[in-house]
């Protein structure tokens, strides 16, 4: 789905091994298209290993290099809970609905985000 200078990308109800990298693969293609904002729409998933968690953190990078922002919006309360142990609540916005994101003003937070240059280095 496309909203002015942002592409929302749904994710499926898994994010894992199996299909991590090509999710990532195919978001990195949006991003080249002149779009300076991804909403990845985490209302689907029910399981999301280290494989997804390393793709968001990938996709940040990609979108940074791009001068973009990445958001991710509607993770379940699990999620969530796993977001912020992990810490990456601070690391990028997370937003309770994709609405939320879309709507929110050009460097908001979500739940969270001082920095993207904070993501670290090595892949979760």
């Amino acid at each position: 789905m496309r909203h002015q200078d942002t592409v929302v990308v749904e994710l499926p109800e898994q994010v894992d091994h199996d299909n991590a990298s090509l999710i990532g693969a195919q978001c990195e293609g949006l991003i080249g298209r002149d779009r300076a904002t991804l909403v990845l729409d985490a209302s689907r998933v029910e399981y999301l290993d280290s494989s997804g968690v390393s793709m968001i953190i990938m996709l940040s990078r990609v979108v940074g290099a791009h001068a973009g922002t990445l958001r991710v919006a509607a993770f379940r309360a699990h999620y969530r809970k796993v977001w912020h142990i992990l810490g990456l609540d601070s690391l990028f916005p997370v937003f309770p609905t994709v609405h939320a994101a879309l709507h929110a003003p050009d460097g908001a937070a979500g739940e969270g985000h001082p920095s993207l240059s904070a993501v670290p280095e090595t892949p979760v």
